[in-house]
C-alpha cells in the first residue's frame, strides 16, 4: 500500500495515478494545500495567485477534464514593473529602452560592457548577464523582497527555467520589435477559481482513502508504519511524503544540515474594492523597497469585473507574528495610495494569510545535502516528492509530471 503524506496537489495527482491501494493523510480540514479558494462577499480570491500555463497538454487535459471548458477563462498576459513613478513592461532586461534617458544609458553601458564572470551564485549569475544597473534598478531589488535573503546564498540556477532569461542581441531587437514572450505568455484560469483544479483531481480518486484533520506524527522507517494524530498505527509498503523537506529529516532524525534548508514566508492580502480599477494589468511588479508588497495581482481584470479586487503579496524571513494584520493592512492601503492603484476607493471585505513555507532558497549545500539523503530514503521506500517534498521551485504542472511518473515508478 502507498502512504500519501499531504493532500495539496502533488499528493492528490500521486492518488489519481498510482495503481496500487493507497490512503491519504492532510492535517487540515480541506485538502488543496495551498491551492484553495476563498469567496467573500462577492470576491473570489485565492490563497494566492495560481495562473496556469502548460507545456504538457497531456497533463492540461487531465487536470481539466472535469471542468466544463465554458468555465476556463484564457488570458494572453499583461504584466508591468512599477519604476520610479512610472510602468516599464516585463520583464525589465528586455524593456530598458522604456527607462528614463539616463537610465537606459546606465543599463545599456553596463549591459555591454559587463563582466565576464565565473559564475556560482544567482546574485553573481544576474550582474554577469544583465550588467549592473539592470540589477540594481530591478533584478536585485525586486528579487531581494521576493525571496527575503541574501541573493548570494542562492544557486545560480535558483529559479531554472522560470526566470526570464535574455542575450544582448535579443535585448537589442526589443528595442524596435516587441517580443516579449517567456514561459507564462497566455494563462488559464478558471471562472470559479484555483480550488476548480483540486476538485476536478478528487473526482478521480475514492476520497473515502482521504484522512482529513489527521497528522503524521511518527515515522518507523525500519518497520514500515507511521503514527498519528488520531492515535493510529498504519503500515505502507511505500511513503510518498509532499511534506517540507526539512521537516520530514528531522521527524526521522536526519537532522544534520537542516540549517542548508531555508525559505521565505509570504504574507498574502485579499482586497475587495467598491469601484473598478484603472489599471489593466494582470499583475504588477514592486522592486522599490520603500513599498513593503513585491507584487499585487489584479483578480478583477482577469474576470472582467467591476469592482477592484487585489492579491498582495509580501516577502518576509522575520518572525511574522511581531505584526498585526491591522497593522500591515494600514501599511498596505497606504502603498496602494503612493503607487496610485487605489485613489478614492473604499475597501469593502479583505482576507490575510501566511504562507510558509513560501518560495524555497535553492542552495549548493542544500542540493548536495538532499541528494545524498533522497537517495537514502528511496532505499528506505520514501520518496519525497512536489515544490516542499523535494525542495525545488518548480509548478503546478511539473508536480503532477513528478507525481505521475513516480506512480509509473512504483
Amino acid at each position: 500500500m502507498d502512504l500519501i503524506i499531504g493532500a495539496g496537489v502533488t499528493g492528490i495527482s500521486y492518488a489519481n495515478f498510482t495503481k496500487n491501494d493507497f490512503v491519504v493523510f492532510e492535517e487540515s480540514n480541506k485538502p488543496g494545500g495551498y491551492c484553495k479558494t476563498i469567496k467573500q462577499d462577492g470576491f473570489i480570491w485565492d490563497y494566492s495567485g495560481h495562473f496556469l500555463h502548460f507545456r504538457n497538454e497531456e497533463i492540461k487535459d487531465y487536470l481539466f477534464k472535469n471542468i466544463d471548458p465554458s468555465d476556463i477563462i484564457k488570458k494572453d498576459k499583461l504584466t508591468q514593473i512599477y519604476y520610479k513613478d512610472s510602468y516599464v513592461d516585463f520583464p525589465f532586461q528586455k524593456n530598458i529602452h522604456q527607462l528614463p534617458q539616463q537610465d537606459f544609458i546606465d543599463c545599456l553601458y553596463d549591459l555591454y560592457f559587463r563582466p565576464g564572470l565565473d559564475f556560482q551564485t544567482f546574485k553573481e549569475m544576474l550582474i554577469s548577464q544583465f550588467g549592473r544597473s539592470i540589477c540594481e534598478k530591478f533584478l536585485f531589488p525586486y528579487n531581494e523582497k521576493l525571496y527575503a535573503c541574501n541573493l548570494d546564498d542562492l544557486d545560480k540556477e535558483a529559479m531554472g527555467r522560470f526566470f526570464p532569461h535574455a542575450n544582448f542581441e535579443e535585448i537589442l531587437r526589443n528595442f524596435k520589435k516587441k517580443n516579449d514572450t517567456s514561459y507564462n505568455t497566455y494563462f488559464l484560469y478558471p471562472k470559479e477559481g484555483a480550488y476548480e483544479y483540486i476538485k476536478s483531481l478528487l473526482k478521480n480518486i475514492n476520497e473515502e482513502k482521504m484522512f482529513l484533520n489527521e497528522k503524521v506524527i511518527l515515522i518507523n522507517p525500519g518497520e514500515k508504519f507511521v503514527t498519528t494524530s488520531a492515535n493510529r498505527t498504519i503500515y505502507y509498503d511505500n511513503l510518498i511524503s509532499t511534506f517540507p523537506f526539512n521537516k520530514l529529516l528531522h521527524m526521522l532524525s536526519l537532522g544534520d544540515n537542516i540549517e542548508y534548508y531555508t525559505s521565505n514566508t509570504v504574507l498574502v492580502f485579499n482586497l475587495g474594492f467598491d469601484k473598478p480599477s484603472e489599471n489593466k494589468n494582470h499583475w504588477i511588479y514592486f522592486p522599490s523597497k520603500e513599498l513593503i508588497f513585491y507584487r499585487v495581482g489584479f483578480y478583477n481584470n482577469i474576470f472582467d469585473s467591476k469592482r477592484m479586487s487585489l492579491y498582495i503579496e509580501i516577502g518576509k524571513n522575520d518572525d511574522v507574528n511581531e505584526y498585526s494584520s491591522l497593522m500591515l493592512l494600514e501599511r498596505v492601503i497606504s502603498d496602494l495610495k503612493k503607487a496610485g492603484i487605489i485613489k478614492d476607493h473604499n475597501l469593502l471585505s479583505y482576507n490575510y494569510l501566511v504562507l510558509n513555507p513560501a518560495y524555497v532558497h535553492i542552495n549548493r549545500k542544500a542540493n548536495d545535502d538532499m541528494q545524498k539523503k533522497m537517495g537514502y530514503l528511496n532505499k528506505l521506500n520514501i520518496y519525497p516528492i512536489g515544490r516542499y517534498g523535494s525542495w525545488k521551485y518548480c509548478s503546478i504542472e511539473d508536480n503532477i509530471i513528478e507525481a505521475r511518473e513516480l506512480a509509473i515508478k512504483l
